[in-house]
């Protein structure tokens, strides 16, 4: 820790689009000057006051690559094979870390320092000499090196995918690292590639792989590591006492609790049932009506559970149906506009919802990046090169999803959807359009939850009254996360918030062809179009905020007119609900919500409500 306090005051504050070739750096910010000096203390969002110790116990509301909320089958969270628990995140570290208050910033973790060469497709950075794996062995050069070569190699596609670019992870030293890219990457991978984890290769060698023995834990070097395991059922990781990064200011003030665990429930309102009787201490409600008439229990009388709203992060949120183009029959926008024309928002809204939501029109909802009006300036600039390849409706004000009259089967929509079947040529035959090759119109709703299917139902059924052979298919969770990461599916329903400042390899996983048959990327529509693929490319080339913009709204008005995707609804806060026995400081910051890591206990408030 000397060393690096000696190194602080050499250390620049820039941007490293503009920073200077070779200079060491303690962070790097995609469009201006980093928030933190590098002799911050610690994040303003950060607690360092606050007690450790005690336990956390909760179901998460969201998670990464292959986890999955309602069970889980291996502990490598890391690879497309199998359902893996949330937050094994927390046991790896990594060579930088973004922070919770700034949209497109990361700063040094594992390593001490980066610089980047001239021409911007080589990065070195040079490792802590106290960094260490939970065994006490040192993180070396090259186990950064393995670890990238296997994430690109066998990586969830939400690792592998940044990694494409990516030439070559060489050693200088045992303390030295260069990343050395192809010169096709986004200006802004690194900002990614940084942040992946780091694993021992020492421990790779002894599992017999990246992918060996499932269930036992790959080596970390985070702020926890597992402690206890039920397999399928719940996950306990305690906090490292002697963990070597806790007094960096990434970490300082963070990482209250003994122990987290996660527990697994297949079904929401068992979840919730849990939640009740103290099993589960905080929980993210998102089944509305259970928020509206549910949270009337004796435990929330008595004061001892508190129910309130937090401000939504300030990023592009998208949650939609994906209508899988991989199918012949969804080819034509015809069809998929038809599709979406059969949800009754304001019916579902009113009668199921409690006027919880707001229509989502955008797949970047929430956010700077959604196109309003008619084209203009740059942005229409754009889209003119690429005029031949657009529809006509991408030159006018953007897409939006139709409203209804909320009677539950608008006529006049219903009509609509009839006339676009009809005009792609679909005929019906026994109450169901088929294709002129005899093919009948059949869409099969992939769902993992009693509630989504409940949701779905009545816009199934307004599908089945404009002749589409329409059901819902409610499968277990290992089964839904196998059928959505291989394509099995006619439609299903997505809900993901992107990072705030998006990159190219974020949008490519989504949209792009390169994804369109990458099984576990999140191209679960299939895109595959030279249009979009150059507007993800211009994501990429941004230099500056007003061009990543102007990008991201053209692209959010291409996609919104290909009607891939049918956006659905939003909320502007989140709905949480925890026993009375949590500190925790606001506000909180805008661009994350950890809350197992920014929260503590109160041993007060636990003994007043019996829960010491």
């Amino acid at each position: 820790m000397a060393g690096a306090a000696a190194l602080a005051p050499c250390l620049k504050t820039l941007a490293f689009a503009a920073a200077p070739t070779d200079t060491p750096l303690h962070g790097l910010s995609a469009f201006g000057d980093l928030k933190y000096a590098a002799d911050a203390a610690h994040t303003d969002y950060a607690a360092p006051d606050a007690p450790k110790g005690g336990r956390f116990n909760f179901s998460p509301s969201y998670w990464y690559f292959n986890q999955n909320t309602q069970t889980f089958n291996t502990l490598n969270s890391f690879t497309l094979r199998g359902d893996a628990p949330p937050r094994m995140e927390l046991c790896f570290d990594s060579l930088m870390s973004a922070v919770l208050d700034e949209p497109d910033a990361v700063y040094c973790l594992a390593a001490e320092y980066v610089s980047i060469s001239a021409d911007r497709n080589s990065w070195v950075f040079k490792l802590r000499a106290e960094a260490r794996f939970h065994d006490g062995t040192p993180i070396t050069a090259e186990d950064v090196a393995e670890s990238y070569r296997v994430l690109k190699e066998q990586g969830h596609p939400d690792l592998a995918l940044p990694l494409a670019d990516l030439r070559a992870a060489e050693v200088l030293a045992p303390d030295t690292i260069r990343l050395v890219f192809d010169g096709n990457q986004s200006s802004r991978a690194i900002l990614t590639v940084a942040s992946f984890p780091i694993f021992s290769r020492g421990n790779l060698e002894n599992r017999g792989g990246f992918e060996g023995d499932a269930m036992a834990p790959l080596l970390g070097s985070g702020p926890y590591r597992v402690a206890a395991v039920q397999a399928g059922q719940s996950i306990e990781y305690e906090r490292v006492g002697d963990y070597w990064g806790k007094d960096l200011f990434l970490n300082k003030g963070m990482n209250h609790f003994d122990r987290i665990r996660v527990e697994f429930y297949r079904e929401r309102q068992a979840a919730f049932e849990a939640f009740k009787k103290g099993v589960i201490f905080y929980r993210q409600e998102y089944t509305s009506r259970v928020w509206a008439s549910d949270y009337n229990f004796p435990a929330i009388v008595e004061k001892r559970v508190v129910k309130r709203e937090f401000p939504a992060e300030t990023r592009p949120t998208m949650q939609a149906w994906a209508i899988n183009q991989r199918r012949k029959r969804f080819k034509d926008v015809r069809v998929r506009e038809a599709i979406g024309l059969c949800f009754d928002f304001e019916w579902t809204n009113r009668n199921l919802f409690y006027d919880a939501y707001a229509r989502s029109h955008s797949l970047f909802e929430r956010s700077v990046y959604q196109a309003q009006g008619a084209p203009q300036g740059e942005e229409l600039a754009l889209l003119e090169l690429l005029r031949s390849q657009l529809p006509p409706s991408v030159f006018g004000d953007p897409v939006r999803q139709p409203g209804s009259n909320g009677s539950g089967r608008d006529r006049a929509l219903l009509s609509r959807a009839a006339a676009l079947l009809a005009d792609a040529g679909l005929e019906r035959q026994n109450g169901f359009l088929q294709t002129g090759d005899g093919e009948r119109l059949t869409l099969e709703i992939l769902v993992n939850d009693e509630s989504m299917a409940r949701v779905d139902a009545p816009f199934v059924e307004n599908m089945r009254a404009v002749g589409i052979d329409a059901s819902i298919r409610l499968v277990d969770p290992t089964q839904y996360q196998a059928r959505q990461a291989s394509f099995d599916f006619d439609m299903l329903s997505v809900a993901t918030i992107f990072t705030a400042t998006p990159t190219r390899d974020e949008m490519e996983n989504f949209f792009h062809s390169r994804t369109a048959n990458r099984e576990g990327s999140r191209n679960l529509t299939g895109t595959a179009d030279p249009a979009v693929d150059a507007l993800v490319d211009a994501v990429g080339r941004a230099e500056s905020r007003e061009a990543l913009g102007i990008a991201m709204r053209a692209l959010d008005r291409v996609l919104r007119a290909r009607r891939d995707w049918i956006p659905n609804w939003y909320a502007a806060n989140h709905r949480a609900a925890f026993w009375d026995m949590f500190g925790y400081k606001e506000p909180k910051p805008d661009y994350g919500f950890p809350v197992e890591r920014l929260w503590w206990l109160d041993e007060a408030k636990a003994r007043t409500i019996g829960k010491a």
